[in-house]
């Protein structure tokens, strides 16, 4: 049994905030990249001197790509509908997690982020807000936004805007989550095609994550699919556009029914929703991803004391096989930022998640090893996707997306030189 050593929750509180208040309030701030030391620095820096890029620009707008900091900008961009767990909190209580959006696309994709705030629920206003600042990036996360409206939103901006939009709660989990379903099926001797498939939630992770699997040959008549109202089946008539894609002709009604002799569980819902009397309901060598943050729908102890067939998953860095969109997003950012990519499509997607599970399966880096405690890290049971601090994420996962960019006709520049071949 796995032996998980936690602070409790009033300290993990407290630390929280003691972290994001001190010594300075938040986790942002701004640097100069230029010498801005004397009166001819200063008339460069502003002017007269910046008038000669902003007539550059003017002439053709690609320019902005030399002469400012667009090429290496994302904006993170939420509502607060859809706060991690914890619901529709609004606008300004989003802020605090994108700026942690931010500060992880800066540790590990170098990219300067910016998180933006909009106060509105309504998805046409927020649209035009959005639209009408695109383009001062490189890059547009949306973040926190709750389904269907995020449907709409994403859909939308996609079409107006420049430059790639990404909803990271849809495709950074569905990516990460199938690099680490598919390791796990090799490693539990499954396959894909034949694996029966539970989902627990129906936002707009779930979703997209089983987009992602059908994509990836998984039979949409294996999936069965649970919103707040049970099993989304042929029956109902109270579904939307987006929930009724995955309504399929079944007896099963509750989780009970869904649960038995199901190959994988993964939950995108909230706490403790699976019971350890439903785990064993489960096929042999089941897999359960307990993706709900930050507490999982059964805790992995709980999990591994019922059943030592089992692989588990979760969302948290305290608990092996994390599987966190930190493991995404900055990379796959990176790989579309340095070949300025029209958009994130699905090629770029599955190059992405192909890229991970590569890269599970080779040796651990010494560094990651040391960062984890120092106990051997092997593909495997408890290693079944990276850890988010392994260097090669950066240029493996970067590279994958920017040459399936060039190879599926959206990138504006060529494979960078500097990238592996």
């Amino acid at each position: 049994m796995l032996d998980v050593k936690t602070p409790s929750d009033d300290d993990m509180r407290q630390a929280a905030l003691d972290y994001h208040a001190s010594p300075v309030p938040g986790k942002l701030a701004v640097t100069i990249t230029k010498p801005a030391e004397d009166q001819r620095d200063l008339s460069l820096a502003y002017s007269p001197g910046v008038a000669e890029p902003v007539r550059e620009i003017a002439r053709d707008a690609e320019l902005a790509y030399r002469y400012t900091s667009k090429g290496n900008q994302v904006a993170v961009i939420s509502n607060g509908t859809a706060i991690l767990g914890l619901g529709n909190l609004g606008a300004m209580a989003s802020k605090p997690v994108m700026e942690g959006k931010a500060l992880l696309f800066k540790r590990f994709a170098n990219i300067d982020a910016t998180d933006i705030e909009v106060d509105t629920e309504d998805s046409a206003r927020f649209i035009d807000a959005v639209a009408l600042i695109a383009n001062s990036f490189g890059g547009i996360n949306l973040e926190d936004i709750k389904a269907p409206e995020c449907f709409e939103i994403e859909e939308a901006l996609i079409e107006r805007c420049q430059v790639p939009v990404f909803h990271d709660d849809q495709h950074g989990t569905a990516i990460v989550t199938l690099a680490g379903l598919l390791n796990a099926l090799e490693v539990q001797g499954k396959q894909l095609p034949t694996a029966r498939i539970v989902f627990l939630g129906a936002g707009a992770a779930a979703i997209a994550t089983c987009d992602l699997l059908i994509a990836a040959g998984a039979p949409r008549e294996n999936i069965l699919m649970l919103d707040s109202k049970g099993v989304i089946h042929e029956d109902r008539d109270d579904l939307g556009p987006h929930k009724a894609r995955f309504a399929i002709n079944t007896s099963a009604r509750t989780l009970d029914d869904a649960i038995e002799g199901a190959d994988v569980f993964v939950g995108l819902s909230g706490p403790d929703l699976l019971s350890p009397a439903q785990l064993l309901k489960m096929a042999t060598n089941p897999i359960v991803f307990a993706g709900s943050n930050p507490d999982p729908e059964i805790r992995p102890e709980v999990a591994l004391a019922t059943r030592d067939d089992i692989i588990i998953a979760t969302g948290r860095s305290d608990y092996p096989n994390q599987v966190n969109n930190v493991l995404g997003f900055p990379f796959i950012f990176r790989g579309a930022l340095d070949v300025r990519a029209r958009v994130i499509n699905r090629e770029m997607k599955m190059a992405a998640m192909e890229a991970l599970r590569e890269i599970t399966k080779e040796p651990v880096p010494a560094e990651v090893v040391a960062a984890y405690g120092g106990e051997a890290l092997a593909f495997g049971k408890h290693y079944i996707i990276p850890k988010p601090t392994d260097p090669r994420l950066l240029s493996r996962v970067s590279a994958a997306v920017a040459r399936a960019a060039v190879d599926s006709g959206v990138a504006r520049i060529p494979y960078p030189a500097h990238y592996p071949l």
